[in-house]
């Protein structure tokens, strides 16, 4: 236990340097920096912990007894009746944008999950933890200038920050000998504040502003399921399926409209109201193949009806979501006293088609890439696990933008002995 509370100690005061280091980098709380998170709910989050980040995402079929898979809560059960596994997570990332001819950069850092899970009987797992479901954050500026008409030079701005949260509990349960399921059961909140404002420096210095503030507050729940078939005593298959309903959410809603000018001052119109906003139905299918506990390959597809979701009473504001990975993980060996053949070797990638539209047009296409380690800590059976990822977001027309990130991701699994009497002779 006091190498436990050691490396806790350690880690909590790592997870505060990476938020202060996003902090003063940016300017700003906000975790990106994407005009695309102008659209909908924002830049939506995987639910990838340490290992899965490194595997380009791929999650539905893994089982492992020593890591946290929240995306697929029938995983829950496959850990030892006597550990206790608790894990966090932190994410540095350096974006390039262009839009063709211009390009700048943005630092960010983002805290990216923290959870717990244990055993409350040989036949079911608890996991609890908190994970983000969105985020937004962006701050746009253009001038239009019109030579033969003056007073028609204007400056426009947009603004926007904020994201949903979940916080969750989940259960697993081995209903068969090799079938699993589970579900998590989330409180999912959030605001999103967005602003759009035109200042006219000819026409005495006017400024319109236009803006809404979105806060969403209700439950959520997501099923899973996995199913172990065992070719032999080393080999054996894992079929893994994710689904979660749509839902209409609780929220209440404030526009703003405000105009400013030398003139008259400040006029302000408020309405406060509520709307239509929705999540969709997901289905997440997952195959992985294993040898031996040393390496584990696997294929995921999730498809998300965002089509079919309505958004600020806008029945038509997205389109389908698709998302196919490929991941794998080796470890050399079980029993070699060579530090390195424990090390679990990563890597993995990912195509998908984003959800939001721009102008009732598909905006972007999405691919990523990754590589990382699970490495062991001395004397205990906890992991530090490290990775790399570099996405590219290609916009579908000339206008807009092109997005580039390298992301490095930082977690620990701390793995604890707890449930089990000591024997004093």
């Amino acid at each position: 236990m006091v190498g436990f509370k050691k490396i806790l100690f350690v880690f909590t005061l790592s997870l505060c340097a990476g938020a202060v280091f996003g902090q003063v980098d940016t300017g700003s709380q906000n975790v990106t920096n994407s005009p695309y998170t102008r659209y909908g709910y924002g830049e939506l989050s995987d639910n990838a912990f340490g290992k899965s980040k490194a595997m380009g995402g791929l999650a539905y079929g893994i089982r492992d007894r020593y890591q946290l898979n929240p995306a697929n809560p029938a995983s829950y059960t496959a850990m030892d009746s006597l550990t206790f596994l608790f894990e966090g997570g932190f994410t540095l990332q350096n974006t390039n944008f262009s839009d063709g001819i211009n390009k700048t950069n943005a630092k960010n850092s983002s805290f990216d999950y923290v959870a717990m899970q244990f055993r409350l009987k040989k036949w079911m797992a608890i996991n609890a933890g908190f994970i983000p479901y969105s985020n937004v954050g962006y701050s746009i500026s253009k001038s239009d200038v019109d030579h033969e008409n003056t007073d028609a030079y204007n400056v426009s701005s947009f603004q926007g920050d904020g994201g949903l949260k979940q916080l969750y509990l989940g259960v697993g349960v081995n209903v068969l000998k090799n079938l699993a399921i589970g579900a998590n059961f989330s409180y999912f909140w959030g605001d999103i504040d967005r602003s759009m404002s035109l200042y006219f420096p000819a026409t005495s210095a006017s400024t319109n502003t236009e803006s809404e503030e979105i806060s969403i507050s209700d439950f959520k729940i997501d099923l899973g399921a996995q199913y172990t078939y065992n070719i032999s005593d080393k080999r054996q298959v894992v079929l893994g399926a994710v689904y979660s309903p749509k839902r209409s959410l609780n929220n209440t809603t404030t526009l703003r409209s405000e105009v400013w000018t030398n003139q008259v001052g400040r006029l302000v119109a408020e309405v406060d109201s509520t709307a239509t906003f929705e999540t969709p139905h997901k289905l997440g299918l997952g195959f992985t193949y294993m040898y031996d506990n040393r390496l584990t390959v696997g294929l995921d597809y999730t498809l998300e009806k965002w089509g079919s979701v309505t958004y600020f009473d806008n029945p038509n504001a997205f389109r389908d979501r698709s998302k196919v990975v490929i991941g794998a993980e080796y470890r050399p060996s079980h029993y070699s006293r060579n530090y390195l053949a424990h090390v679990r070797y990563r890597m993995g990638g990912y195509y998908s088609t984003p959800y939001y539209k721009i102008n009732g047009q598909n905006a972007a296409t999405e691919y990523g890439v990754s590589i990382g380690f699970g490495l062991p800590l001395p004397k205990v059976a906890s992991l530090l696990n490290l990775s790399a990822q570099y996405v590219r977001v290609n916009g579908k027309k000339s206008s807009f933008l092109d997005e580039n990130y390298l992301k490095v991701s930082i977690g620990l699994t701390f793995n604890e002995r707890w449930f089990f009497k000591r024997k004093v002779n």
